[in-house]
């Protein structure tokens, strides 16, 4: 038992970090690169170094720790201390669908895009051109404009604002509407 236990166990370094699985945990989402792992003449198609017995991913070794135990729980979790591009990005890169992220830690998952979404809509328009509408299309360029302009001051309404709309995304503790 013992050998054959040991045959089906991979070993993959993902950026200096050695994890230790089974084959048939990697065979639970087929179609990832993972699971490619498990397959036969996958040492021929992946970086593997025969003598260390491994398999050798340059990856973030932190999140991989998350993609690994979803293959395992079939529950994936979203890192609090990783930025949400970068989480995306390793997502894509083993070949899981960002829609399995969990109700839990969606909200943080999804937070840069949203916090992105609400700049741009914040974004003021560039001072004396863009034939009034404030490049965006929308027709309420010249009230922007007007709004951002108050008082004389070039930026005046953003300038105030900016501060308060940075503590909402990035200060959930600085207000109700940041914590919601």
């Amino acid at each position: 038992m013992g050998w054959q236990a040991e045959r089906d166990k991979v070993v993959i370094n993902v950026g200096g970090v050695r994890h230790e699985t089974y084959r048939s945990t990697l065979q639970t989402l087929p179609g990832t690169r993972l699971a490619g792992l498990a397959e036969p003449g996958a040492a021929a198609r992946f970086d593997y170094d025969s003598a260390a017995g491994e398999f050798f991913f340059d990856r973030h070794p932190a999140v991989f720790a998350y993609v690994l135990n979803y293959y395992r729980t079939g529950k994936l979790h979203c890192p609090a201390d990783v930025c949400g591009p970068l989480f995306e990005e390793e997502l894509a890169f083993w070949g899981i669908d960002e829609t399995d992220v969990e109700a839990c830690c969606w909200m943080n998952y999804r937070q840069h895009r949203d916090a992105e979404e609400a700049l741009d809509s914040f974004e003021s328009p560039e001072p004396g051109g863009g034939g009034g509408d404030g490049g965006n299309g929308d027709g309420n360029g010249a009230e922007l404009k007007r709004l951002c302009l108050e008082e004389g001051r070039p930026g005046g309404w953003w300038r105030r604002w900016r501060p308060r709309v940075w503590a909402l995304f990035e200060d959930p503790y600085s207000s109700r509407m940041a914590r919601v």
